[in-house]
């Protein structure tokens, strides 16, 4: 006999994913990658801008996730 997999959705103001430490890496590196390919290719800005506006993004988005998380 086998099981079902149920899995369970996280209701309003639930923020049981992102307790963890790997989610917010991970939405740091999202919002990086999004506006170094925004900046690189669609704005056609220089390599520095690019990178220096990728790690702007990547951190801010790293402390929104984390107030997030504690919220």
């Amino acid at each position: 006999m086998k099981r079902r997999v149920t899995w369970s959705v996280a209701g309003p103001g639930s923020v049981g994913a992102m307790k963890n430490w790997r989610h917010i890496a991970m939405h740091s590196v999202a919002a990086s990658a999004f506006i170094f390919l925004l900046q690189r290719y669609a704005l056609n800005a220089s390599l520095e801008t690019s990178l220096m506006w990728m790690l702007a993004f990547g951190a801010c988005a790293a402390v929104l996730a984390t107030m997030q998380s504690r919220r």
